[in-house]
């Protein structure tokens, strides 16, 4: 149907904005003779001609109804007798009664759109809340939430398992219902509206000892409630005691290393590493002998991760390291009281935590002979007396020694017990020095490049054949320890562009007369500085003190900071060396 509107006033634009789009009206043309109607514009946007006499628009455009939309009486009368018999002409009066029907069907329309809207919104609301609780419920976290008034409206099933209380039971309740002993930190968060971290409490018919975080529920600035986290004390110590005993084999239980990191193909290397092998295939004593640095501590870990004890503990010490009294309580542990300072309850020994696993005891040939005496025991018993206790107890342990010390000599001179040479010499296996294993040194020092690449961020790729050269002429005195201390200065001194390590990266390799330490000292410089009239100190003593401490600083640069290595060279004991470095770092 195709009609034509005549008057763009208020009823025109209304009639404009119902009919337009229908799929089965259509307008042709719009007349209006104020062309500042609120209908003309309308129609200019919506694509309908505009014409100001509807006797030319009655001729232009055939139409089925002309719309009369002026309220005029003359005017309906001029356009009936204008129109074609079939052309139905409508009045103002029918067509205000159209345009208020029009407009009830708008509002209905609004209005149901308004509550679909609405009725979707609300359905958002209800998933959200039925999410929040799903969260809520699942969290493994105990949750407890109170309205404005302090009134409990909110727990989760973790809340119960953790205070025993159901939800009738707090549900609506004051929010100190579940206090046992302390004060409720919901009702002081609503009061300062500050949030509360960590606060013990005992809550619930148990007395559940728990740490509570409490914080306000701030909408806007408008105070809403509060929300509180509740964490059960026992489960944080259990956790606490996971996360040490997890410490503790970190530091001291992990064998890192395996016969695969073994590197070389030497005779003398492939026999010690075969000797290895079989060691650990058995529960024997197994005696590493060789100098400082040829990877003693090495053997140690490869021995104990091809054993059937390599689930089990792997402790090293140090014995050299330690003091005749340290050593003997931490070997053997001791009982409360058993000395000033000693812990209450005692303490464990690494004899005990090294109970089912594997006990290694580095440098034993400086083990004082009172500790030797107890160690024995502990082989020959299987069992151990802790310091200031009286009852022994059962161990467990696959001994690993090793020494760099010539233990046939300090038997013959009495510093180190013969029957306990006889319990750890069950299988001696002697690991030669770098000197006597030359050939090695290529794949050995190209081994150390790759895992220095990624301390030091190089990139280095190979090693020149005139460095390898001078590596395999030096007699390396401190054995592979001193070969990885000088790749490492090395490699720190290269350009990051740099990918081969050549001679002039090394340090310098030759050694001095003979004399430990004599290569040191810049002798003529540090003389001309002493003898100095002007300078301190003038007595000899004090000569001596400098020359020493100079000599010893100067090594421990030399040994990468090993004191082990540093005192086997300059011919003292450790014990000599520490006291040395007291009086060296006291300066």
């Amino acid at each position: 149907m195709e009609v034509l509107i005549v008057g763009a006033g208020i009823g025109g634009s209304k009639l404009m904005e119902a009919i337009h789009g229908h799929p089965e009206v259509g307008i042709r043309c719009v007349v209006e003779v104020n062309p500042k109607a609120p209908g003309v514009p309308l129609a200019t946007e919506l694509g309908i001609p505009v014409l100001t006499d509807y006797r030319e628009a009655i001729s232009r455009y055939p139409v089925d109804a002309v719309l009369e939309a002026t309220g005029e009486d003359a005017v309906r009368e001029e356009l009936e007798q204008l129109v074609a018999p079939d052309v139905a002409v409508i009045s103002g009066a029918a067509l205000r009664f159209v345009v208020m029907l029009v407009e009830d069907k708008v509002r209905l329309i609004q209005a149901l759109q308004s509550r679909q809207q609405l009725a979707s919104e609300v359905t958002s609301l209800r998933e959200i809340q039925t999410l929040l609780e799903a969260i809520i419920s699942s969290t493994q976290d105990a949750i407890s939430v109170v309205d404005a008034e302090g009134r409990g409206i909110l727990i989760n099933p973790a809340y119960t398992r953790l205070t025993g209380l159901r939800p009738e039971q707090v549900i609506g309740q004051p929010a100190n219902v579940d206090i046992a002993e302390g004060e409720s930190m919901h009702l002081q968060v609503l009061r300062t509206r500050k949030p509360v971290k960590n606060v013990p409490l005992k809550v619930g018919p148990t007395k559940r000892e728990v740490l509570v975080d409490v914080a306000p529920i701030l909408v806007g600035s408008e105070l809403k409630g509060s929300v509180g986290v509740i964490h059960d004390v026992s489960e944080i110590k259990r956790l606490t005691e996971e996360l040490n005993r997890a410490n503790h084999l970190i530091r001291t239980v992990q064998a890192k290393y395996t016969f695969e990191d073994i590197i070389g193909t030497s005779p003398a290397i492939m026999l010690a590493v075969e000797q290895a092998r079989r060691a650990a295939e058995t529960p024997a004593t197994v005696l590493l002998r060789g100098e400082s640095g040829t990877g003693k501590e090495l053997f140690a870990h490869a021995i104990h991760r091809q054993s059937d004890r390599q689930s089990s503990p792997f402790v090293r010490v140090n014995c050299a390291a330690l003091s005749e009294s340290l050593l003997e309580s931490e070997l053997f542990g001791y009982e409360e009281g058993a000395f000033t300072g000693a812990k209450r309850g005692g303490k464990r020994g690494l004899f005990e935590e090294a109970s089912g696993g594997t006990l290694f005891l580095d440098e034993i040939g400086e083990m004082s002979p009172v500790t030797q005496a107890k160690l024995l025991r502990a082989l020959q018993e299987r069992e151990i007396v802790r310091v200031g206790g009286t009852t022994p107890i059962s161990v467990d342990v696959r001994l690993i020694a090793a020494t760099h010390v010539n233990l046939e000599q300090a038997v013959a001179k009495g510093r180190f017990r013969e029957d306990l040479y006889y319990r750890l010499n069950v299988v001696p296996i002697v690991i030669p020095p770098l000197r006597y294993r030359k050939q090695d040194i290529p794949k050995i020092a190209m081994y150390i490049v790759y895992r220095h690449n990624q301390t030091y961020g190089r990139n280095v790729e190979e090693i020149s054949s005139g460095a390898i050269n001078a590596l395999t002429e030096y007699d390396w005195p401190g054995n592979v320890r001193e070969l990885e201390n000088t790749i490492g200065r090395a490699m720190i001194h290269m350009q990051f562009h740099e990918t081969i390590l050549d001679t002039h990266h090394l340090p310098f390799l030759q050694r001095g007369d003979g004399v430990p330490g004599a290569d040191l000292v810049d002798t003529p410089q540090l003389m001309n500085s002493l003898l100095t009239p002007s300078s301190h100190p003038q007595r000899l003593s004090e000569m001596v003190k400098v020359v020493e401490q100079t000599v010893i600083r100067r090594m421990l640069q030399q040994t990468g900071g090993n004191k082990t290595e540093a005192a086997r060279k300059l011919g003292i004991s450790l014990r000599s060396l520490y006291y040395k470095l007291g009086e060296v770092d006291g300066e």
